[in-house]
């Protein structure tokens, strides 16, 4: 399986391995886009059936990231020829094309171009042409693609007109992990701060107007610099799993008023910890989030102020709206996601030996 040391791909990965874990898959988890931090090395290690093979290597998404690809694309292959997987996982878009022995499994967490679409609502400029192709060639070399929601498949159909069968395969945690503790007067958000995507600047324009302070977890800068401006938030910095797992667990209400986010692994962690949801009105999170958020249009700030405001002053509301939130929230275990996997891994496998003896 690749990963990535970013987002939620991590969280995705850790996941599944360890649901997996008590199927007896065994894992090999080679990660790229930065060096692991000390927590996330500890995470891995207490998955037992998890082998984590970290690198630095660029994605194909970072600035100038081709000479990366190409070798990371020659070091994954020299991990199939040593470890003979039953089946190829992929979780990014650079390495579809290489002359793989296993089936390989395409899962569409996120795309520049739609992230584009979602969030510049402009043209993908031309510097974007070689990720394009990357990403058609990913896509045809790929034997089956999952996809965390209806609306990321769509984001894939938009962009690419020849894509492999696919499935919708739903993210899952596991709430045994999450806890509501007793509420305290504060607004969470977390993950990326520095990704457009995510919005939080929004929050940190409207935060001094509000009777509750605004927390932000989470990196405040990219790798390559970026950066958004949060000044009127109180920021927390990178965050180990159990760390963001007591914040959630305090918090009153957790937001993401997010321009783009194919499913939003962040929310689910908040709403199995008894906050209430406001998120950005957007399909993809419509769609998994249905009548247990309130959504605010991620362009207007002052109808993000105003649902926070509401939720602050309306106890009731707020307690009532966490309640739904956590109910819709058992909808997404990672149970499920993990056998959804495990049959797809299976299919996989059947299918090719079929083929051989064919």
């Amino acid at each position: 399986m690749t990963g990535d040391t970013v987002g939620g791909v991590w969280t995705f990965a850790l996941e599944l391995a360890e649901g997996l874990g008590e199927r007896d898959v065994e894992i090999i988890l080679a990660t790229m886009g930065g060096e692991p931090s000390d927590a996330q090395r500890a995470e891995a290690a207490a998955i037992s059936n998890l082998r984590l093979l970290p690198s630095a290597y660029k994605l194909e998404w970072m600035e100038d990231p081709w000479e990366d690809v190409e070798a990371s694309g020659a070091w994954l292959m020299d991990l199939e020829r040593r470890f003979s997987p039953d089946v190829i996982h992929l979780n990014s878009y650079g390495h579809g094309s290489l002359p793989w022995q296993a089936p390989v499994l395409l899962t569409a967490h996120s795309c520049v171009l739609s992230w584009w679409a979602g969030v510049k609502r402009t043209p993908v400029p031309p510097e974007w042409r070689r990720y394009r192709r990357s990403v058609a060639a990913t896509l045809a070399g790929a034997d089956l693609l999952t996809a965390p929601s209806t609306a990321m498949l769509r984001n894939m159909w938009r962009y690419e007109t020849v894509l492999p069968p696919s499935r919708i395969v739903p993210n899952g945690r596991n709430a045994a992990k999450y806890r509501a503790s007793a509420k305290q007067p504060f607004i969470l958000a977390a993950g990326r701060l520095w990704d457009e995507a995510k919005n939080t600047a929004a929050l940190a324009r409207i935060a001094a107007r509000l009777q509750w302070p605004v927390y932000l977890a989470g990196d405040d800068r990219s790798r390559s610099g970026a950066a958004a401006d949060l000044r009127g938030c109180r920021t927390l910095g990178r965050l180990s799993a159990a760390e963001l797992s007591d914040w959630y667990a305090r918090a009153g209400i957790y937001a993401l008023p997010a321009r783009y986010e194919p499913f939003g692994l962040s929310a689910l962690e908040a709403a199995l910890s008894g906050c209430a949801l406001v998120l950005g009105d957007i399909e993809s999170l419509r769609e998994i989030w249905q009548d247990a958020a309130v959504f605010v249009d991620p362009d207007d700030d002052t109808a993000l102020e105003a649902a926070l405001r509401d939720l602050i002053r309306n106890d009731e509301w707020r307690e009532g709206m966490a309640q739904r939130a956590s109910a819709r929230a058992r909808y997404f275990p990672a149970s499920r996601m993990t056998a959804s996997y495990y049959d797809v891994y299976v299919s996989l496998v059947e299918s090719r030996r079929s083929v051989c003896v064919s």
